[in-house]
């Protein structure tokens, strides 16, 4: 019976020990897990009711894509509060998967890139215009791991993003 009791003891405490170090190792590791990661759930929303004037008969996505990068200028106020709150909501359900919650690249799907995807927070992408930043997220990086995603992301909270992004500032 005393053998018994001892292999169960020692069974519950080596137990705990490795339940212990999986729980400290999940709450310090930078990246995220797979069961931590935001789920969209795109069948719970209303379907949108189309705009009388999707068709644009003039502006629209061509002008954004043959517009010089450079010289784009965003038509929404990217210091505005609500802008900023509205892009972050944006960053949560389009880019956090990829560049994770500390917009390092280490999202739980970026750190499977080689390479990672760009620290946000990085002098180099806080330099970048913000028309050079909304032409590499609405039409991808060429050669890089950014997709595009102008016909994912409508142009306004692509703007938003990348005011909330600015935001940001450099690490």
């Amino acid at each position: 019976m005393l053998r018994i009791l001892s292999v169960l003891s020692i069974a519950s405490i080596v137990v705990l020990i490795a339940w212990g170090v999986i729980t400290l190792y999940d709450e310090n590791l930078q990246v995220g897990r797979m069961w931590e990661t935001p789920v969209i759930k795109a069948y719970e929303n209303p379907l949108p009711v189309m705009d009388q004037r999707t068709v644009p008969l003039d502006g629209g996505e061509l002008v954004y894509r043959l517009a010089d990068p450079v010289q784009l200028k965003s038509p929404v106020d990217l210091s505005a509060a609500e802008a900023i709150k509205a892009g972050q909501t944006g960053y949560v359900r389009y880019c956090i998967q990829c560049h994770g919650k500390y917009h390092d690249g280490n999202g739980t799907v970026g750190q499977s890139f080689a390479p990672l995807p760009g620290d946000l927070r990085s002098a180099k992408i806080q330099s970048l215009p913000v028309g050079q930043l909304f032409h590499e997220i609405s039409y991808g990086i060429p050669g890089g791991r950014q997709p595009a995603l102008a016909s994912t992301i409508g142009a306004d909270v692509r703007w938003q993003i990348i005011g909330y992004v600015k935001s940001l500032g450099v690490r």
